[in-house]
């Protein structure tokens, strides 16, 4: 059997290509079984295994194959299942077998092959994946295995080293600067002001605190309400600011609007209707949002996008000096499977010795039952069953050193002992 993963990714192919090579949630599982009928139907000498991973970055088949050349076939089956031209597809797949397969598998589950490095978001979108291949028949031996160690050499990758433990993203960093401000994001009241995508994304994020509320305000009601009911939220105006400002904790603003929204006065009026409560506000906005002196108010902790920037820009540095010692965790583990592997090839080897001795076993005990009961000496029986069952383990080596010539037979001289030295 050989392990492979073929596929394709951000780095190598564009959006439009990774969108035709996509499968939905509810085309997976039966993917999973074309695939390994393809395998089939190309002669394949055993069961094959597959499993796929497919999301808004990657397209990726990873299987197991007795296939003369799998990986070949995994390429064809998925230009073949989408009905692309597989000479246009080629040159943006990337076809990895055995180690490289390995090594492979435990970078993406460790979120080093991610757009955003360190990404934790992967390891669940594979977890998933597996999920549905389990479910779909498609997972054997080898990929049980593989998937198995990935979850485990990613958990090793978070927990030893720092690549996940900064943050790569405004939202991400809008979080983590906040969490220094409240101990618990669960108690605060968040107010989002804007719709679109960076607003969506920063949501998503805190959404995933879950906060005591969340509330959008936009100027088109229709679109704050739609966003607000993706996270159990509710929708107010934006002219309903100066009388609602002062009941949330955390205020997150992204608009396209040439002048601020938030002046300094209203501020001020709404950090005196709190009480003096802290209230942390970021603006990502380019214009600005909220006017720059709010800054200097002692209960309110402003950010702007550029202080997110170093956030981010610190994020990726340590993020990327943790790099290399995943790298090094990531190695070793592939050494370990990869000799897991090699253990698995001579299982059959092992079997076969195990039948034959077996055999040879229960031809020298029946001989030597018959032996007892026509009432020969039993000390005379023991000896010959053990003259009989040291000469039958032994013809075959014997042959087969009488039988070879050259180096072979020098091999065979010096590895024949170390067979039969056995424990005293």
């Amino acid at each position: 059997m050989q392990l492979l993963a073929v596929g394709l990714n951000h780095n190598t192919a564009p959006v439009a290509l990774r969108e035709q090579l996509a499968f939905g949630p509810d085309q997976i599982g039966q993917a999973v079984q074309a695939a390994r009928a393809w395998f089939g139907q190309l002669g394949a000498r055993t069961a094959d295994e597959a499993a796929i991973l497919s999301t808004c970055n990657r397209t990726e088949l990873y299987a197991a194959s007795g296939h003369a050349n799998p990986l070949d076939a995994s390429a064809h089956f998925l230009a073949d299942y989408h009905k692309l031209n597989f000479s246009e597809l080629r040159p943006h797949l990337y076809m990895l077998p055995q180690h490289d397969a390995v090594r492979h598998a435990f970078r993406v589950a460790s979120g080093l092959d991610s757009m955003v490095l360190g990404e934790a978001q992967i390891l669940g979108q594979m977890k998933d994946a597996v999920r549905i291949a389990e479910e779909a028949g498609g997972l054997g031996t080898y990929l049980h295995q593989l998937f198995q160690r990935s979850f485990a050499v990613a958990k090793e990758v978070r927990t030893t080293t720092e690549i996940g433990a900064h943050s790569v993203s405004m939202a991400a960093a809008a979080v983590r600067l906040s969490q220094r401000i409240f101990d618990k994001i669960s108690d605060q009241n968040v107010l989002f002001i804007g719709a679109g995508e960076m607003i969506e994304l920063c949501a998503t994020h805190f959404a995933a605190q879950n906060p005591k509320s969340i509330t959008v305000a936009n100027r088109t009601m229709e679109r704050g309400e739609l966003l607000a009911q993706r996270f159990n939220g509710r929708a107010i105006r934006l002219a309903a600011l100066p009388e609602q400002l002062h009941n949330f904790d955390i205020v997150v603003s992204c608009t396209a609007s040439s002048l601020p929204l938030i002046g300094l006065g209203l501020v001020e009026r709404a950090v005196r209707q709190r009480k003096h409560k802290p209230v942390f506000m970021v603006d990502l906005a380019v214009p600005r949002d909220i006017e720059s002196e709010v800054a200097r108010l002692d209960d309110v902790f402003l950010y702007t996008v550029d202080d997110l920037g170093k956030v981010v820009q610190s994020g990726i540095e340590h993020r990327q000096a943790a790099v290399a010692q995943a790298e090094a965790i990531i190695e070793t583990r592939v050494q370990s499977f990869m000799h897991w592997i090699d253990d698995r090839a001579v299982v059959p080897v092992i079997q076969d010795l195990h039948e034959s001795g077996e055999a040879l076993r229960l031809l020298e005990l029946e001989r030597a039952r018959k032996a007892l009961a026509r009432g020969d000496d039993p000390q005379a029986v023991l000896e010959a069953l053990s003259k009989g069952l040291t000469a039958k383990f032994l013809h075959g080596p014997q042959q087969a050193l009488h039988r070879a010539q050259g180096d072979e037979r020098a091999r065979l001289a010096s590895l024949l002992p170390q067979l039969f030295r056995g424990r005293r």
